[in-house]
């Protein structure tokens, strides 16, 4: 009896270790925005031209969110926007100064109003770069968003035409697939995705076939990372 009392004391104990791993210690907004200004160096403000038309950002207002790090620590109640075109994550200091994270790659995940987002490498061009992506689906394989904007010069009027302003112009997001770790790679047409789960390449190809994926559909993407996770 006392044996099974010392073992279920151990499974107990262990257990509670294993548990405490999984969560966040949490620090308030101005520990990171200390820790942010020691990271940067200085706080220094954004310029804006308020001749530009659009905007530049995923969320125009602040909105008090939480940043989880890879070093297992959530700050808590921080004012974040993200800025699509120069792909930062902008926050709000007590004092009013708008800053961009000086240290992107410590992000695990970022979690403010309806969006999830976190900073991962993926392939652009046979190159590996890091930025920040929309979570659209998670598991063994996860499906991320990433917001697309580009920026046209102003044009001056023509013979046959008026002037055009300097403008932001938002394009349609473009998807991504990563498989456990590996850097997330874009979904380009059909033929792309055996390659993207080459562990899985003649079944997922037989999927693809079968349920008649389309790549520029999100809600088929999600069928198919979810399918892929289920192997």
């Amino acid at each position: 009896m006392r044996k099974n009392i010392f073992t279920l004391f151990v499974f107990l104990f262990i257990a509670s270790i294993s548990y405490s791993q999984e969560l966040y210690q949490i620090r308030e907004a101005m520990d990171f925005f200390r820790a942010n200004k020691l990271q940067s160096g200085d706080w220094s403000g954004f310029l804006t031209e308020s001749d530009i038309e659009g905007s530049p950002y995923l969320n125009d207002e602040f909105i008090t969110g939480n940043i989880y790090t890879s070093s297992k620590m959530q700050f808590a109640s921080v004012p974040l926007r993200f800025n699509i075109y120069s792909d930062q994550l902008e926050f709000k200091t007590p004092e009013g100064a708008i800053q961009a994270m000086a240290a992107p790659e410590i992000v695990e995940k970022v979690e403010f109003g309806e969006y999830k987002m976190v900073y991962i490498p993926y392939s652009n061009f046979k190159k590996i770069k890091n930025g920040f992506f929309k979570v659209v689906e998670e598991g063994k394989a996860s499906l991320y968003a990433r917001c697309e904007i580009v920026f046209k010069k102003a044009e001056e009027p023509g013979a046959y035409k008026e002037a055009e302003p300097a403008k932001f112009v938002r394009n349609p997001d473009s998807y991504y697939i990563r498989v456990g770790l590996e850097q997330a790679k874009k979904v380009g047409n059909k033929k792309d995705l055996p390659e993207i789960f080459s562990d899985q390449r003649d079944k997922i190809a037989a999927f693809v076939k079968k349920n008649k994926i389309k790549t520029n559909k999100p809600e088929d993407l999600i069928q198919l990372v979810q399918y892929y996770s289920s192997l």
